[in-house]
């Protein structure tokens, strides 16, 4: 998982390659995105992951996957409807860690699987060591998991968690709500084989510390974070990958809400269970 700004860990996860894994530092992104000009320096160590909301018209276009697709009259470079359509089919019936598991050992297993496991390594639970190593241990390759913990320990560091306004615990002061979700807006496959596969995860971010003396508060980001993933052990497991920004819609005229509003949502609206 990408977590870090221009901060990468490398080296050989698994037999098949080489995880590379940014992890958090003192002066960049939690998810990996640019310093913002003008901003407080602890507010440039959360220039977000991205995790929110989709465009509800770019949801209707998807679900239009019945219609036909192969018109000779449209452009054969536009992706097709059927691309990002639902399939009807229930990703998974089980969970490990508190994570969806069990996916389908096939290619739209395989996208499910990385949407799923992007919301995972976006959560608030990866500042907390107990929970991210439980987290990191379900996700990816022993091999991988093993030589990423370490690393990720050093990067959540007592100081870099402070700069987000956490305790060395990884928890925020009475009365704030720490934010930190990833919301897929769609995948592909680039690659996909049978036993591996590469998925690219569009998503939007939330970060940031709702409360009435936050000095960052929540902000949204988009990126695209890539999974290559390999059947290991009966479900699919990440080997590496990493993340770039964008791409990212123009902003609209919402109204920024208000603090309290914020910590609200986050206690009443919770996560989703993504397939395709």
């Amino acid at each position: 998982m990408s977590l870090g700004d221009e901060r990468e860990s490398s080296g050989g996860y698994g037999g098949t390659g080489q995880t590379r894994t940014r992890l958090p530092e003192s002066g960049g992104d939690v998810y990996g995105g640019a310093r913002r000009g003008g901003r407080s320096s602890s507010r440039s160590l959360v220039t977000v992951v991205g995790v929110v909301v989709l465009l509800i018209a770019a949801i209707a276009f998807a679900n239009r996957g019945g219609e036909d697709s192969g018109s000779a009259t449209g452009d054969e470079n536009q992706p097709k409807s059927s691309a990002t359509a639902a399939s009807g089919t229930r990703p998974v019936d089980g969970k490990a860690a508190g994570i969806p598991a069990k996916f389908a050992h096939d290619e739209q297993g395989a996208q499910s699987a990385a949407a799923n496991y992007s919301v995972a390594l976006g959560s608030t639970g990866m500042f907390q060591t107990e929970t991210r190593h439980a987290i990191v241990d379900t996700l990816y390759t022993s091999d991988a998991a093993a030589k990423l913990k370490g690393p990720m320990d050093q990067a959540y560091s007592t100081d870099f968690l402070s700069k987000l306004g956490l305790d060395a615990n990884g928890n925020p002061p009475k009365g704030s709500t720490f934010v930190s979700r990833v919301v897929p807006v769609g995948t592909t496959a680039q690659q996909y084989d049978g036993d591996s596969a590469k998925v690219a995860v569009w998503y939007m971010g939330l970060i940031g510390m709702s409360g009435e003396n936050s000095t960052d508060p929540v902000s949204s980001t988009w990126k695209t974070w890539t999974f290559d993933l390999r059947w290991a052990g009966g479900d699919w497991k990440i080997v590496t990958d990493s993340q770039k920004d964008g791409p990212a819609p123009v902003p609209g005229d919402d109204r920024a809400a208000a603090s309290d509003e914020i910590s609200k949502a986050i206690e009443e609206y919770g996560g989703f269970t993504y397939a395709r």
